[in-house]
């Protein structure tokens, strides 16, 4: 990577007024009426972040729980946990593995590759503004970095700016207590920022230093989201002191081998 552009100030600003977005909508073109009510027109450099509930309310992914027939393995599940059979089961189907289990909550490597709680299947913010009725859940986004992929396609082609983007999702951590954001889809923008080799203040190259540079935005993003009834999901970057390029989420997903804590 180039060196960083000396910049001195990242300027997060959330888009207002953006409505509920229900299945079927047209994310692009809501962004970019939230672009212009925040005043802004976008520009090279510049990322948008965006919720993942709002990208996986546009493509679809609500499901009706009345339709989810649960496995043995998820009566069995349910019954550990006191979570209900159907949640179990969602669960279940979006991951890979099951890591840990407890009262309430159900740990698990997602198909995507990260580790979380529930497999990011949600109750909260879901029913509101979608026209359901009954018990519906929402799922994380099929594939996040091809919704990331859509979404700086036609931001770019509207703006004729270069953009990154990036889907937001909130998740615990272990060994802290708290949720934070964190990137499960990009497109434009590097995942992982590799220091190694560059000097540092003394003139001594760095050794070890890789940066989960998309975390970090999404953590940063994350602060303006919100997590209740902000109505705040997506966030203009402006600023970012490292250029744009193609990246993927394949850079931070930490191998096997070189885990220490499975």
């Amino acid at each position: 990577m180039s060196a960083a552009v000396q910049a001195e100030r990242l300027v997060l600003t959330a888009l207002p007024d953006m409505p509920l977005v229900r299945a079927g909508d047209d994310l692009p073109a809501l962004i970019l009426a939230g672009v212009g009510r925040a005043g802004l027109r976008l520009e090279d450099g510049d990322v948008i972040a965006v919720a993942s509930k709002i990208v996986a309310k546009a493509e679809g992914r609500t499901v009706e729980l009345k339709g989810v027939a649960p496995s043995d393995r998820a009566l069995r599940i349910a019954t550990e946990t006191g979570k209900d059979a159907r949640i179990v089961e969602l669960i279940l189907r979006e991951s890979r593995e099951i890591l840990r289990i407890r009262e309430d909550l159900i740990i698990v490597e997602h198909r995507l590759g990260f580790v979380c709680a529930n497999a990011g299947v949600d109750h909260s913010n879901v029913h509101e503004g979608q026209g359901l009725d009954g018990e519906w859940v929402l799922m994380l986004p099929e594939d996040p970095c091809r919704s990331a992929r859509s979404l700086r396609e036609r931001l770019q082609a509207e703006s004729g700016a270069s953009l990154g983007v990036l889907v937001v999702d909130s998740h615990g951590r272990a060994w802290r207590m708290g949720t934070v954001g964190m990137a499960i889809g990009l497109a434009g923008l590097p995942a992982l920022l590799d220091l190694r080799g560059r000097p540092d203040l003394f003139g001594d190259k760095l050794q070890v230093t890789q940066v989960g540079l998309a975390d970090e935005l999404a953590a940063a993003a994350s602060i303006l989201m919100g997590q209740a009834a902000e109505g705040r999901p997506v966030i203009h970057v402006r600023g970012l002191p490292y250029p744009l390029r193609e990246g993927s989420m394949e850079e931070v997903l930490r191998p096997m081998e070189l885990d220490l804590f499975r």
